[in-house]
């Protein structure tokens, strides 16, 4: 089995106490089945702490706190199940994140999502053009999944092509991939995910802002505050395609997962043209607050995912 992985997958390190937005509080933290028999075997004052944390029903998972804070997230946000017992007392959930793969018939692709703020600062802050690397003995890919990889790569390719305008690159990625994203004003867009489930509040207002101001900002005024950091974007699609292109093996979609992709790629780019017209600025820390924002609200919601992809497939028959 071949394991493929971005370049800078193996750099990444939890940032522990010091993460500002833990992935330890505001999800429901599902346990596997295998932890769930460790947790039952323990012994001790963590026996009965871990017996008035769990609910068993309808799938197992911990019962947060008022503040929606795991139980066992301590104030310094360390893991107190970490600290009593070892890495080995964490759920599957728990030790993958943010961790996502993607299973083919001769591979499995390892990434890091978005939604954690460490792996955005590794992914959006460097330079380089991403490269993927592989371990392990390739096995033979069924055509589907053999013909799907090399268009990835021939995105990939694209999205990577500096010497080309970034919204070149975009459109070039649609048109390898024979995908249609509709004309649709961001005020339009932002309606649209408006529509969607929403986890905090401030997203709510982001789009709101995006449904009023999305379409008079002055883009060309942040696309000269930006030139110098362009290949944010780029990591930014890279990233997408590299990480939603394989769902398409399962629903035969490629074209509406290029299309998510670009206009990911663009919503992001004009929120923080929103971000820089109400403040003057737009660090890179806003950058990798703003990504992860819009992957913990679109990218880690089923539901959201779901209703986004059936859109995007309408949209390639109907514009």
């Amino acid at each position: 089995m071949l394991t493929v992985y971005p370049d800078y997958y193996p750099l990444f390190r939890c940032a522990a106490g010091a993460c500002r937005h833990t992935c330890c509080a505001g999800w429901e933290i599902d346990i596997d089945e295998q932890t769930l028999e460790t947790y039952r075997r323990l012994a001790g004052p963590l026996a009965a702490r871990m017996k008035a944390a769990l609910v068993p029903d309808p799938e197992p998972h911990f019962r947060l706190t008022p503040e929606a804070r795991c139980p066992f997230l301590r104030e310094d946000n360390l893991c107190e199940l970490i600290r009593t017992g070892g890495e080995d007392l964490l759920c599957q959930i728990c030790w993958d994140h943010p961790l996502f793969r993607s299973f083919f018939p001769g591979r499995t692709e390892i990434g890091l999502g978005l939604c954690c703020e460490a792996a955005g600062a590794l992914i959006l802050m460097r330079k380089e053009p991403v490269a993927l690397l592989s371990e392990g003995s390739e096995e033979p890919e069924s055509k589907d999944a053999a013909a799907l990889l090399i268009l990835r790569d021939r995105l990939i390719a694209a999205a990577q092509d500096r010497s080309r305008p970034l919204e070149d690159r975009m459109d070039r990625v649609l048109a390898l991939a024979d995908a249609v994203l509709p004309a649709r004003s961001m005020a339009e867009w932002a309606r649209i995910f408006l529509a969607l489930e929403r986890l905090e509040d401030s997203w709510t207002d982001t789009l709101q802002a995006l449904a009023r101001r999305g379409d008079q900002v002055d883009i060309k005024l942040f696309c000269h505050y930006m030139e110098e950091r362009e290949t944010e974007y780029e990591q930014l699609l890279v990233y997408f395609l590299y990480r939603h292109v394989p769902k398409a093996l399962e629903d035969g979609d490629p074209a509406g997962k290029a299309a998510f992709a670009v206009l990911s790629v663009r919503l992001l780019f004009r929120l923080g043209a929103l971000e820089y017209e109400a403040r003057g600025d737009f660090t890179p820390a806003d950058q990798i607050d703003l990504a992860r924002r819009y992957s913990a609200e679109i990218e880690y919601s089923e539901e959201n995912m779901d209703a986004l992809f059936d859109r995007l497939w309408e949209d390639q028959w109907t514009d």
